[in-house]
Parts: structure tokens; C-alpha cells; sequence
């Protein structure tokens, strides 16, 4: 049975992806901030009748020292690790001229320095595996910045950087880096993203129509049992890809960065924000 552990599992995506993976015959070991948090995932595996392939662990991605335990934990239970999906995340709203350095710091922290901490870690466990795979969780703010999502984006854009110069690294051991870049999907994300725009619904056009389109979007927001769904596929993959886009207009953003001027797509965007 393959061993994978999944970050940020309380809710969301991670949540789903753990189930899908339970399902798909993996043992998971589905990491938490917050452990109180578990009883959704539990039941829905006790109702499967799969309490065996779950294993519910207490982690913050950004605690060197949990991390620590749980590796030495995964060894002499398990002796390696097949998948590490890095999914926990959270998006950081509002403007670059309105935000602190703890903002920034907290933001980097989670989902830059997490992802490279705990990679790094059980980076040895994976390679004790046959065939070892990392899916990291991007966005389409990995490739695109939004205005009012500076620090979410810019976070997502290192992520694919850092996950690039991965991939290369570890391609020629025959360990696999993937990442997932979904469009809007309706996720706990989107709390934290979008509170700063109770704060600045006063303020210039250009800051709440900013706000008002970042809202339209979590409205629109699709199933994220997408995400979960490829996940799922690419660890059945006997040589998964790089990139994988998912969700409504995550392609034709991709298309338009690359093919269109960036003169064009800013006059686009400003017009948009600019609109009274």
C-alpha cells in the first residue's frame, strides 16, 4: 500500500484529496494545524469503512519541530513516503500599500517556507520509495498577480519556482514534481482573502472594484472535487507531468499571459478597475 501524506487536511481541498486518495487504495496520513478539526474527515472514512487507510496527525507546516517528529514518526512506521501532496495555504487580500511586513511574513511563511520546509524534510523518505511523487498546490495566481492578492501571488509564484528547479533536481532519481494550478474553487481560502475588503469598500474606485471582482470569483467559484479528482489521477500516473491547470478559465488565463503583450493585458485590467 502506498504511503502519502497530504497537508492542510482538516478542510477544503486537502480534505479531498485525502478522501480520494483513501478510496483510490493509499494509506494517508492526513496532516493538521489543528486536529479538532478532524471529525468531518474521520466520519466520512468510518462511513467507508476505510478507518485503516487514515492516519490523522498534528503538524504546522511552518513548526520545524512537528515536522521533525512527524518524519521520525513516518520512518519507523512506515520506513518511506510514496506522495507528499503540499496543499496547506491560505490567500493574504488587500493592497500592497495597506499590508505589513508580518502580513508578508506570515504569508511567506505558510506557503513558501512551509513548502520548502517540510519538502526538505521528508525529501529522504521519498526517495526510499520506487517511485516517489511531490504535488504541490498551486493557483493561477502562480501566474498571474491580481491586484489586491500581491502576497498570495507573489507566494504562488515562488512555489512554481521553487517547484521548477525541483522537478530538475530530482527528475533523474525518479521522483516526480508536479503542481496543480486551479482557477477559483470554493474553498476556506477565500475567508481570509477577501475580510480585508469590509475595510476598504469606502476607499478609491480602484480598490473596491478590486474587492468586488475577487468576491465575484468566489461566487463563481467551482467544485474543488476537481482538484481532489486530479490529484487522484496523477498519482496513477506512471510519468506524471509538470503543470496541471484546472478549473474554469485556468487555461485561457494561461494563454493570454503567454500570448498576449503585457501592455494590452494591463490596459485591460485598469479599464476593468477603473469603471465606475
Amino acid at each position: 500500500m502506498r504511503v502519502a501524506l497530504v497537508t492542510g487536511a482538516n478542510g477544503g481541498i486537502g480534505k479531498l484529496i485525502s478522501l480520494e486518495l483513501i478510496r483510490a487504495g493509499f494509506l494517508v496520513i492526513a496532516a493538521m494545524r489543528n486536529t479538532a478539526k478532524q471529525d468531518e474527515l474521520v466520519g466520512i472514512v468510518k462511513n467507508l469503512g476505510l478507518e485503516a487507510n487514515l492516519e490523522i496527525v498534528q503538524m504546522d507546516v511552518t513548526k520545524e519541530e512537528e515536522i521533525g517528529e512527524i518524519k521520525g514518526w513516518i520512518q519507523s512506521r512506515f520506513g518511506q513516503l510514496d506522495v507528499l501532496v503540499n496543499n496547506a495555504g491560505y490567500s493574504q487580500g488587500g493592497f500592497i500599500e495597506d499590508l505589513t511586513m508580518e502580513d508578508w511574513e506570515s504569508q511567506y511563511g505558510t506557503n513558501v517556507f512551509g513548502v520548502i520546509q517540510i519538502t526538505k524534510s521528508l525529501l529522504p523518505l521519498l526517495k526510499k520509495s520506487h517511485k516517489g511523487q511531490i504535488i504541490n498546490i498551486s493557483s493561477v495566481s502562480g501566474y498571474f498577480g491580481f491586484p489586491g492578492m500581491g502576497p498570495y501571488c507573489s507566494s504562488k509564484f515562488a512555489v512554481e519556482g521553487f517547484s521548477e528547479s525541483l522537478r530538475l533536481e530530482l527528475l533523474s532519481e525518479h521522483i516526480f514534481v508536479s503542481l496543480i494550478e486551479p482557477a477559483s474553487f470554493k474553498t476556506g481560502i477565500w475567508e481570509k482573502g477577501l475580510e480585508i475588503g469590509e475595510i476598504i469598500m469606502e476607499e478609491e474606485i480602484l480598490k473596491r472594484n478590486a474587492f468586488d471582482f475577487a468576491k465575484q470569483a468566489s461566487k463563481n467559484a467551482g467544485n474543488p472535487f476537481e482538484v481532489a479528482n486530479l490529484v487522484r489521477k496523477i498519482c496513477h500516473e506512471k510519468k506524471p507531468k509538470f503543470r496541471y491547470r484546472v478549473g474554469k478559465g485556468a487555461n485561457s488565463l494561461w494563454f493570454i499571459k503567454k500570448l498576449v503583450p503585457w501592455s494590452i493585458i494591463e490596459r485591460i485590467v485598469l479599464k476593468r478597475l477603473n469603471k465606475s
